[in-house]
């Protein structure tokens, strides 16, 4: 049965597997989720502490807009210690999906929810917004740079509670806390990592049957996802170029009667 198992995933599949990292967000996401261990060590390393205590951790975390059509966020990682702070890290291999405007709307979107109707405004709690690029996207060689609202005519801090930290992953020291963390993010395979928390997780989803099934799932799912959008796109081309009805451009896109229902509730 087991043999039978594994003649499921294509050639494919098992080649992106191979080639995952924590770099990866659905991958990253998948290692800390729910492991309270793993996440206390990136936060601590990160904050440059020893004693920080996480009591929530979850992947991909939905945020929703509150305004109807407003852009709606999915945080690789959520966490939240035990003095309340709230901790949203993020992966990102392209420099472009770590741009400052974006680390605002993160900020934004996670302070948002962090009071009720009835709270005074100084029971919010500090936010972390948190990114962990693959590049040096700030581009000053430092392992670290963290974001602060000053005043700018006494250049001291505002000491509004949000807080925003790059993390350089291209940062090569293996001397360093910082530096031996990116290293571990940049890691395809658990016998090259540091962190014994951290490979103890690559190992598992990458080299056991159980993880290695669990992560082509994944993979195939993704992939499903992707071909998924790429006719969603072509069908709302053809209805606006020809004026069709959804119906109209599913058939002429030869797409099955039968999934038709499934794509015209992703178009609505």
């Amino acid at each position: 049965m087991a043999e039978e198992r594994k003649k499921i995933w294509s050639e494919e599949t098992l080649q992106a597997v191979e080639k995952l990292c924590l770099f990866d967000d659905d991958f990253m996401s998948l290692v800390f989720e729910r492991n309270k261990e793993a996440t206390e060590y990136l936060i601590n390393t990160i904050l440059e502490r020893d004693d920080l205590q996480v009591l929530e951790v979850a992947g991909q975390k939905e945020y929703k807009n509150p305004y109807f059509g407003g852009r709606v966020i999915k945080v690789d990682i959520y966490a939240k210690d035990s003095n309340g702070k709230v901790y949203d890290i993020e992966v990102q291999r392209s420099d472009a999906g770590a741009i400052p405007r974006r680390a605002r709307f993160h900020n934004a979107m996670v302070d948002v929810r962090m009071l009720n109707e009835k709270q005074k405004f100084k029971e919010i709690e500090d936010s972390y917004i948190i990114f962990i690029t693959q590049n040096d996207v700030i581009g000053e060689g430092l392992p670290l740079y963290h974001v602060e609202r000053v005043i700018e005519e006494t250049n001291k801090k505002f000491n509004d509670g949000s807080h925003i930290i790059y993390v350089n992953g291209a940062y090569k020291n293996d001397d360093d806390p910082i530096g031996r963390l990116v290293h571990d993010f940049g890691c395809v395979r658990s016998a090259d990592m540091y962190n014994d928390l951290l490979k103890k997780q690559v190992h598992y989803f990458k080299e056991t049957e159980g993880g290695r099934t669990e992560m082509c799932e994944i993979i195939e799912k993704i992939a499903d996802k992707k071909v998924d959008n790429l006719l969603i796109e072509k069908i709302k081309v053809v209805m606006g170029k020809l004026n069709d009805t959804a119906e109209q451009a599913m058939e002429f896109l030869d797409v099955p009667k039968e999934q038709w229902p499934y794509y015209k509730s992703m178009l609505q």
